[in-house]
């Protein structure tokens, strides 16, 4: 069995003003698995991803990631609109020192992968909302890494763009096979992205089912509206529902 890229064990987290986020969390992600992560807003889902990335510290238990080769994808493209997309898209591979003629080749490659080629020589505030999303992907794709962590990273696109992105994503991932781990409020999105789906309930966040997903990758657009999806989806809403406070 593959050991895993990221655990966590017995995590939990106080803030300094004394508010409990988590508590008692173990979870574990290996190689070729994607886990989505759902719960009442205040549950610590991002903090939860703030801790695996080394941008919070735990008060509690431990966590072991692969911190030289995770993806993160936040809730807001972070692109700097001074510089284009090709240039946004190099930014990692620049700032991890990579050759030049290595991050041309990659970042090309990065480019096709989210169709967004014809667009390299473009500013972001010339991309929708969903391209930008793309372009903040691809820069993290640059860097092949083994763990990738989004933070509703589709949360501000309307509903058709937010299909068609998880659809991109669930492809890429079925091609690539890294470790996701992925937050959202849609409980849909989740079921549609994951092999698993993680509940947690009110703060503090503590896991209060883990719900295997087990339809084959890639998955179909058509997926979502079979009673297969609509059966899981229910129990991940039910879970939900006696987790709230």
């Amino acid at each position: 069995m593959t050991d895993p890229l990221l655990v966590f064990d017995r995590l939990g987290v106080t803030f300094a003003d004394g508010t409990e986020t988590l508590r008692g969390i173990d979870l574990s992600v290996t190689q070729g698995e994607f886990v989505a992560v759902v719960g009442p807003s205040g549950c610590g889902k991002s903090t939860l991803l703030r801790v695996a990335s080394g941008l919070q510290h735990a008060t509690d238990g431990n966590v072991s990631a692969p911190r030289d080769s995770t993806g993160y994808v936040f809730q807001d493209p972070t692109l700097l609109p001074w510089r284009t997309v090709r240039a946004n898209v190099r930014l990692f591979a620049e700032l991890h020192g990579m050759e030049t003629a290595e991050c041309d080749a990659r970042v090309d490659a990065a480019l096709a992968t989210v169709g967004l080629s014809e667009w390299a020589h473009h500013y972001p505030r010339q991309l929708s909302g969903g391209m930008r999303m793309r372009a903040s992907l691809a820069r993290s794709l640059v860097l092949r890494p083994s763990l990738f962590m989004f933070d509703e990273p589709f949360g501000a696109v309307d509903e058709m763009t937010r299909e068609r992105l998880n659809d991109e994503l669930q492809a890429l991932f079925a091609e690539q096979g890294f470790a996701g781990l992925f937050v959202t409020h849609s409980v849909s999105e989740a079921v549609f992205l994951a092999t698993r789906v993680i509940v947690m309930s009110a703060r503090p966040g503590r896991i209060v089912a883990d719900i295997p997903v087990s339809f084959p990758h890639p998955r179909g657009h058509d997926l979502r509206y079979t009673p297969e999806f609509a059966s899981v989806a229910a129990e991940v809403s039910s879970a939900l529902r006696q987790g709230a406070p």
